[in-house]
């Protein structure tokens, strides 16, 4: 019994964790290699609204990561989606410390983009563990081409932010990468589509709120 509720509660506890808890990541900040400049007022609001799209979508991977490895029954891939979980912590911790840097704050509704994750990841794990690594590599995808997109919107001399997102962009296509070798089958186009659709109601939301 106390075996079936353990993934349950590790579930809390990182729902805690991530939501209110300052992340520590295990590998340190990249570093740019180009000097940042001096932004205006208007580069540094467009750039710590940037980040806090992308810390919403640091918050979301690890409310996928959980509810994926609490609802697999696979100890090997439980584990394996808890490594992914741990490694996407230092883009959490990465991209807390550069909205500090610039001056803007967390989303709002994180409680409501780590509870609607936590859903869809569970959903996706009860399809079984082939289309659950499925749709993290989707995820991924997608995630790597929107990080594209914000690498073409950040403020040129916001060097720091940059070298964040690069080496995020690194992580998420490995993850991608790893997932699809692990076993992981494409999903059905109209799947891809609604993921597409909700991603870009969180990122104009979370961009503002």
């Amino acid at each position: 019994m106390s075996h079936s509720i353990d993934p349950f509660l590790n579930a809390a506890d990182m729902a805690l964790r991530t939501l209110f808890s300052r992340p520590r990541g295990s590998r340190a900040t990249p570093s740019p290699i180009d000097p940042p400049q001096e932004l205006s007022a208007v580069e540094r609001k467009e750039a710590g609204a940037l980040m806090r799209v992308n810390h919403v979508g640091e918050v979301c991977a690890q409310a996928l990561y959980v509810a994926q490895g609490a609802s697999t029954r696979n100890p090997a891939l439980r584990a394996h989606f808890a490594e992914a979980a741990r490694e996407e912590t230092d883009h959490l911790a990465w991209t807390q410390q550069r909205l500090d840097a610039l001056g803007a704050r967390v989303s709002l509704l994180n409680p409501l983009w780590y509870a609607g994750a936590f859903g869809l990841g569970w959903v996706a794990g009860r399809f079984g563990d082939r289309l659950s690594l499925g749709f993290v590599a989707e995820t991924e995808r997608q995630v790597e081409a929107h990080l594209d997109g914000h690498l073409d919107r950040l403020p040129a001399g916001d060097t720091e932010s940059r070298a964040v997102i690069v080496q995020m962009k690194i992580d998420e296509a490995r993850h991608a990468a790893e997932a699809i070798g692990a076993g992981g089958e494409e999903l059905p186009a109209p799947a891809k589509t609604l993921m597409r659709l909700a991603s870009r109601v969180m990122t104009t939301v979370a961009h503002r709120i």
